[in-house]
């Protein structure tokens, strides 16, 4: 197996321990998000452990089963450098999107309403 250089190792690792954090908040065991994610169950092990990285098609099937932003993981992955963020800021709106969607005292409508407000408001205040 390839050894990963240190800055790849690095955030990796972030990567993982990010996933994993998000797999317990959302009260999943490793096998039931490898099988929402369609992992294997070791696969995902290594990747929370970081001892591999995945690529952005599995990183879109995890933030999918965990319904948080695809953009936060490319970030915590370095697929995705922070400049690109969506919003144009150089940040992400992972953390409102990630709290908006793992509310579970919110239907789906209220969280899609939320996030559409949410992004009027970023566009608004980074056109100015």
């Amino acid at each position: 197996m390839a050894r990963l250089s240190d800055k790849a190792a690095g955030a990796v690792g972030s990567l993982g321990e990010y996933l994993a954090e998000q797999r317990r908040h959302a009260q999943l065991s490793l096998r039931q998000l490898s099988d929402l994610a369609g992992v294997s169950n070791p696969y995902l092990s290594q990747i929370e452990r970081g001892l591999r990285k995945p690529s952005a098609d599995v990183l879109q099937q995890l933030a999918k089963a965990l319904r948080i932003s695809a953009e936060t993981l490319y970030v915590r992955a370095g697929i995705l450098d922070p400049e690109d963020s969506p919003d144009g800021t150089g940040r992400t709106s992972g953390g409102v999107v990630d709290a908006v969607l793992l509310d579970p005292a919110l239907n789906e409508r209220q969280k899609r309403v939320l996030l559409d407000v949410y992004a009027s408001f970023v566009r608004e205040n980074t056109s100015d």
